[in-house]
């Protein structure tokens, strides 16, 4: 994983968490305590309640980009600067200030009079933006977009966002963001809910990873909650994006997203690293499902790879099954399945059947009612990557109904 050095801030694996507060200088943003149009109330707000409460980037919006809106010209924006630049010389306190436009004209003046990071909400649909990041040797957060200047985020379906993300190439400092959010009409909740979910995947790139999720519909859709009432599910998703790999948490509600982001952080999967610099190195990637796999294959262009060759991939995750209900018949094919029989990468364990007998008590998170189990009830564990158990069930079909019936559509968990 790249980490990026943003102003003298590190993000990446090799570093925690990082916090982006918002102010928007743009009268027509949407949510109000973020809103300023006064320099010095501004400041205020960016010192007490963004750097003062934890806020690692300050990102300055200069207009809204809701969908429902006309998209300001790059000069409409120029126009807007003056406020965010007296804002940024009013303020004491320390973090890294980033400009969020479309633009390489704002991005360039806004740079060069004191910003150091730029957040572009099109993705690079402006060609020359790479260029201007390049030669002021900023970080940039990318976020997935169509090659649109007015469409920003407004990528459809979920399996073109990791696509998305490469328009125009990177810059060496390139932060990237999936783009959360009801940027376009086509776009739904289960849209955002199924890249949340996949959110691991777009670590393909190797780059890191900005997620905007602070009170997003698609997360207070879940638990029935309005805007103002929303910051539970915001922080609870938080400390879930960070333990999947997310680097970057941009917020309006800066000192609670900051502690569930460090809960997330502390939780996160310990993965190795290791090797000196001009030695053989060892990065441990984040890999859980085959699709995860691939995106890292292509990444370093591994044979085949592009052209859908999903062996390695497949290899690359292991599942663990608890059967039962097992028959005899059930369980001698398994056996014969996983010792010395096609399916080489999948094992059968099974259980003790005086241990399956033992009674044991209640339990609310299993939702188990306690007492014994059935009688003649035998268990075991199937343990093997998506080729080996497709072996396995390929090998025990037509041994028993039952267990056909159990074993069918388990890739779909992998994939």
């Amino acid at each position: 994983m790249r980490n990026v050095d943003a102003a003298g801030l590190g993000i990446g694996d090799d570093h925690p968490p990082r916090i982006m507060g918002v102010l928007n200088v743009s009268e027509e943003s949407p949510y109000d305590p973020s809103v300023y149009d006064d320099p010095g109330e501004a400041a205020a707000y960016v010192d007490e309640e963004l750097i003062g409460e934890g806020a690692d980037i300050v990102d300055v919006g200069l207009e809204s980009a809701n969908k429902d809106l006309d998209v300001l010209s790059a000069e409409q924006e120029l126009d807007r600067l003056d406020t965010a630049i007296e804002t940024l010389e009013s303020t004491s306190g320390d973090a890294v200030w980033s400009i969020e436009t479309r633009y390489h004209e704002v991005a360039d003046e806004a740079l060069s009079r004191g910003f150091d990071m730029v957040n572009d909400i099109c993705g690079f649909a402006d060609p020359e933006m790479p260029r201007v990041c390049r030669e002021h040797d900023v970080a940039v957060s990318k976020m997935a977009s169509p090659p649109d200047l007015e469409r920003p985020g407004a990528i459809e379906d979920v399996d073109d966002i990791y696509e998305a993300l490469s328009m125009n190439g990177f810059t060496d400092k390139t932060i990237l963001d999936p783009a959360f959010g009801g940027w376009s009409a086509a776009k739904t909740h289960d849209d955002d809910r199924e890249t949340f979910h996949r959110l691991r995947e777009f670590r393909g790139y190797g780059r890191p990873l900005l997620v905007s999720i602070n009170r997003k519909s698609f997360l207070k859709t879940i638990a029935g909650r309005s805007t103002e009432e929303a910051l539970p599910v915001s922080l609870a998703a938080t400390s879930m994006a960070v333990e999947r790999g997310a680097h970057v948490i941009r917020t309006h509600d800066v000192a609670e997203t900051r502690d569930a982001a460090l809960v997330g952080a502390e939780f996160a999967r310990d993965r190795h690293s290791g090797g000196d610099s001009g030695a053989v190195a060892v990065e441990e990637l984040d890999v859980t499902t085959v699709r995860e796999a691939e995106r890292h294959l292509d990444r370093i262009g591994a044979s085949g790879a592009t052209q859908g060759d999903r062996d390695a991939a497949g290899n690359a995750v292991v599942r663990t099954y608890e059967l039962s209900g097992l028959g005899d018949a059930a369980v001698g094919a398994l056996r014969a399945a996983t010792v010395g029989g096609d399916a080489s990468g999948a094992a059968f364990a099974l259980g003790d059947p005086n241990r399956a007998a033992s009674p044991s008590p209640p339990s609310a998170t299993d939702g188990g009612t306690g007492g014994e189990e059935p009688g003649g009830d035998r268990r075991g564990l199937l343990i093997g990557t998506p080729a080996a158990i497709e072996s396995v069930r390929e090998a025990v079909s037509d041994v028993s109904d039952p267990l056909d019936a159990a074993l069918a559509g388990i890739d779909h968990h992998v994939s």
